[in-house]
């Protein structure tokens, strides 16, 4: 799956998980329902946590491509993001290895639950979270650099859109201790479930592998699923970048902005955020 489209993903995951939406569908189309409910809601966070936290998932969608240092990631935050990609990459043992794997989900979430800990009480501000605002540098710069909302030539932009992001997410991130590992941890495996609806999949244990049984492989939906080389896909994308994915991702893209869009809306003052984001700068 292109990188774009798992940023758009975790951000439309995260918005599902936080908010219910009433959509009165049937006033534009009579053949749908009188009203549509979008979403499941069942993370109570303020309207100010679905976006920090819609922030936060895009750019934690994009993690597990952390392995490879050519990614277009490992040039989003230069040299920062390059040296970081080059490291995971050598630790997780190749690309679609460890970090797409239930041993990468339990280790981004252990960064971010640690960087979570990190309080500070301040007199102005209340409890602010310097350690999920300094990794949110680092994911919204992910975010927009596969968004492309950033051209390549504008080298140091990166660093303003990923420093403003963080100022916000440490001043105004939701007071649930558990939110930002929580987030990261379903944009990690976001991004792992929408590699595996492709036809290279991932292979969820390792450094385990499980290889298919040659017995096997002559049934037509196993070997589609169950890959020779232990991965494991379910291919209703195709390649990645194929036109089904494309259909798949515009609504969900659509989705995620229109969410992000509607919390901004229900934010209730917004003389105060910007009066606090202009304190900490």
């Amino acid at each position: 799956m292109m990188g774009a489209h798992h940023a758009a993903c975790g951000a439309a995951a995260w918005v599902a998980a936080t908010t219910q939406i009433e959509v009165h569908a049937g006033r534009f189309l009579p053949i749908l329902p009188e009203s549509v409910t979008l979403g499941f809601g069942v993370l109570d966070v303020s309207p100010v946590g679905v976006v920090t936290g819609a922030l936060v998932t895009a750019g934690a969608a994009l993690l597990p491509d952390a392995d490879h240092h050519s990614a277009t990631i490992a040039h989003s935050l230069p040299p920062l993001s390059n040296l970081l990609c080059a490291g995971i990459g050598a630790i997780a043992g190749g690309h679609r290895r460890g970090t797409h794997s239930l041993l990468g989900v339990a280790a981004f979430v252990a960064v971010a639950f640690v960087a979570g800990l990190w309080t500070v009480d301040t007199v102005d501000f209340g409890t602010v979270y310097p350690g999920a605002g300094l990794l949110t540098v680092l994911l919204v710069s992910f975010a927009a650099k596969a968004l492309k909302m950033i051209p390549d030539s504008m080298r140091r932009s990166p660093w303003a859109v990923g420093l403003t992001a963080g100022a916000f997410v440490t001043a105004f991130a939701p007071e649930e201790q558990f939110w930002f590992p929580l987030a990261v941890g379903i944009g990690v495996v976001v991004h792992i479930l929408g590699d595996m609806l492709t036809t290279g999949g991932c292979n969820p244990v390792y450094p385990f592998r499980l290889r298919r049984p040659r017995s096997l492989a002559h049934l037509p939906v196993v070997s589609q699923v169950w890959r020779p080389n232990g991965n494991i896909a379910v291919p209703v994308l195709g390649n990645a970048g194929s036109v089904r994915e494309w259909c798949l991702l515009v609504p969900v893209s659509l989705y995620a902005v229109g969410g992000v869009g509607w919390a901004i809306t229900r934010i209730d003052d917004g003389a105060t955020v910007v009066a606090r984001l202009s304190g900490l700068g």
